[in-house]
């Protein structure tokens, strides 16, 4: 039934519902349960429709948010989802993992005593829905162009390029590290926040499209970059980045203390049912051990949680500021706090005790002191304020930087900026090789999957550019 806007007056916001606690702390499945279609066009239906819509403003992509929200809400829900498809190469994964309280749900305009429009379960439920209903489709061009493109990356970044540049005809091929497509989304993500069969669902309807995966690729070793460079028209680098960043300390070395990724890595593969020897000698497996996380990040979330999921005596998360300057999503924090997680705000780790492995963290409290220059307050240790907690394993959850690119891909003369991030072109994506492209993590930093999505789009539409400008010259030299 159709249904008029404006209704926040009248309906009050409701996400979907979660599962038990007892029940979700005992798997890896999503822990929010689907809209049934009343209550997706009833949510929808509290769309203010705003002349200046923010949710959008704030959207990375640029989601046209109220179109399809009153299309839902009127129950055309093929029209939503090619609205929502428009702008989204996967909108059912930004759905589940973008942290909508930082981004478009954050800056909804209706006040926030009627709180805000439950975006992103809609559009989780719009491209479901359309999965199920076999409106999704593989984008297969309307005709073939000769020019071959080689994607160096099968995370979000490189497959939203190579989506794009497969529509418009080109023959795309993507080459990746692991034995599955989805980087982080398959293997850093855990099920709990996006189940695998989400991406796996993915790579299926890209290899159906054309797109051509070569898994397991060493690029700067079995193949190198230049090899690589003469086989194709164009090369995408869209690696992310993969490097833990690193703490200083006494004992930072003793056996226990292991890097966030490592750990995630570990647990989705052992989920996926592959064979994996750190979770079976229990080095990279929470069961029965006393668990402090080190950071206040997403990664640091999925994490604590995927340690309550297997079995952990106890779970803590050490963080140096307070729970109003973390970075992570404060949806993810209360998920945690509801599962159990204890938060250890204002505090950092100095010190790692024990001798053949570590058995606790030695810390101190930490106060808020003057805004840096960066515009965050400052922390300061508190004089006196050391205390220790118990642990057998410790997971450093600090953030991530760029491997050395120029080195691993054999090609010296990649240029890096200070941050080791690939220097490009702000305006198309190219880096100082002609025809080398880079987009994602690998330029930007660290960030989320919506950003890698928009940066694979837009580098697209520059590779198409360049591609075409090539065969214009050469026709012209003929």
């Amino acid at each position: 039934m159709a249904r008029r806007m404006l209704q926040f007056i009248t309906l009050p916001q409701q996400t979907p519902d979660k599962r038990a606690v007892t029940q979700r702390r005992a798997d890896f499945a999503e822990i929010y349960q689907d809209f049934d279609a009343p209550r997706a066009a009833e949510q929808s239906s509290r769309c203010s429709q705003c002349g200046v819509p923010f949710c959008q403003i704030h959207c990375p992509l640029s989601n046209n948010i109220p179109d399809w929200l009153k299309l839902t809400a009127e129950g055309r829900l093929e029209e939503a989802y090619e609205v929502s498809s428009a702008t989204n190469t996967f909108p059912e994964i930004c759905g589940r993992i973008c942290p909508q309280d930082r981004l478009c749900e954050g800056n909804c305009v209706i006040e926030k005593g009627f709180e805000s429009v439950t975006i992103g379960a809609v559009e989780r439920y719009i491209t479901d829905t359309a999965f199920e209903m076999g409106w999704v489709k593989p984008g297969k061009p309307r005709f073939e162009r000769p020019e071959s493109v080689g994607i160096v990356g099968a995370g979000p970044g490189g497959l939203a390029a190579a989506e794009a540049l497969r529509r418009l005809g080109y023959q795309v091929h993507v080459y990746d590290r692991h034995d599955r497509v989805g980087g982080l989304m398959i293997y850093g993500i855990p099920g709990f926040k996006l189940e695998k069969e989400i991406v796996i669902r993915r790579w299926r309807l890209l290899e159906e499209a054309g797109i051509v995966f070569h898994l397991n690729a060493d690029i700067g070793g079995a193949m190198g970059f230049d090899t690589l460079r003469a086989m194709h028209d164009s090369v995408l680098i869209a690696t992310g980045v993969y490097r833990p960043r690193d703490i200083a300390g006494p004992g930072v070395g003793l056996p226990g203390i292991v890097p966030a990724l490592d750990y995630l890595m570990t647990s989705n593969r052992q989920g996926l049912g592959d064979d994996v020897p750190g979770f079976d000698d229990g080095s990279l497996n929470a069961a029965g051990k006393n668990v402090v996380v080190i950071g206040g990040g997403d990664t640091a979330m999925d994490c604590v949680r995927t340690a309550v999921r297997q079995g952990a005596n106890s779970v803590k998360c050490l963080y140096r500021r307070d729970k109003a300057n973390m970075p992570g999503s404060m949806r993810e924090v209360k998920n945690a706090e509801e599962e159990g997680v204890e938060f250890v705000w204002l505090a950092a780790p100095e010190a790692f005790l024990g001798d053949d492995s570590v058995t606790a963290v030695r810390a101190t409290r930490m106060h808020l002191g003057l805004p840096d220059a960066s515009g965050r307050q400052s922390v300061e240790p508190i004089e006196g304020g050391h205390f220790n907690l118990p642990a057998d394993l410790v997971i450093k959850a600090l953030g991530f930087d760029p491997e050395d690119l120029p080195q691993m891909f054999g090609a010296p003369d990649l240029a890096v900026t200070r941050w080791g991030t690939l220097k490009v072109d702000s305006k198309s994506f190219m880096t100082n090789l002609a025809g080398v492209f880079a987009a994602g993590d690998i330029v930007r930093g660290a960030s989320l999957v919506v950003w890698a999505i928009k940066d694979g789009r837009d580098v697209a539409v520059q590779m198409h550019t360049y591609m075409q400008q090539n065969a214009v010259a050469t026709i012209a030299a003929e």
